[in-house]
């Protein structure tokens, strides 16, 4: 499935991203917008299935916090993702509180809901979470499961990271991780090739 790829990739951006924010805390401004270019992405995706269309605005105040108090952060680059999804969490909390609304599914495109099949893997899901009807999708999950899907997919947490963001146990947010991905899943389901496509048709050799 390409997961060593993917972690030494991870490892990799954790690694620039730790280097730059030990820069930044000595006073390095340069620094601080590659640490800003690297986490904003993966927080304005979490922030968007949280909040929606208030994703940016929740954004803004959460990197005025991460600014003000980043020199009492310790930790590398992957704890300031860490670090810095619960400050995100804790703004969208605390927004979603003053308009006293909770998550819930915005309008989704029909021709999402009609893609065909059963042939739906987790990993067409995953590469689907980068669209907006896909976090629309998201949004209708129940919450336990959107926010572990969103931590761990599109902010790119460990499983122990995503749960001490969620104040959880681990084994509790990989179950609800994977219990909103197979629902995505099913909801995503389309035709494609699979990781189990090429076993198949290989058998007879």
């Amino acid at each position: 499935m390409g997961q060593a790829g993917e972690s030494r990739r991870a490892q990799a951006f954790d690694g620039e991203l730790g280097a730059a924010v030990a820069r930044a805390q000595e006073g390095d401004e340069a620094a601080f917008a590659v640490a800003y270019r690297l986490v904003q992405p993966g927080l304005l995706g979490y922030l968007r299935g949280l909040v929606g269309d208030d994703a940016e605005d929740v954004a803004s105040d959460a990197w005025l916090e991460i600014a003000r108090d980043l020199g009492r952060f310790k930790g590398d680059g992957a704890g300031f993702r860490g670090w810095s999804a619960t400050i995100a969490r804790h703004r969208a909390l605390d927004h979603l509180r003053r308009q006293r609304v909770r998550p819930r599914a915005a309008t989704l495109e029909q021709d999402v809901l009609d893609l065909p099949g059963p042939h739906s893997t987790h990993d067409q899901a995953l590469e689907s979470l980068s669209t907006e009807a896909a976090l629309a999708l998201v949004r209708g999950l129940p919450r336990d499961q959107a926010e572990a899907v969103l931590l761990r997919v599109v902010v790119g947490l460990d499983g122990p990271a995503a749960a001490r963001v969620l104040g959880k146990r681990p084994g509790a947010v990989r179950t609800a991780a994977y219990r909103g991905l197979k629902r995505l899943a099913q909801q995503l389901g389309r035709e494609g090739v699979t990781d189990e496509a090429p076993r198949t048709l290989g058998e007879s050799t």
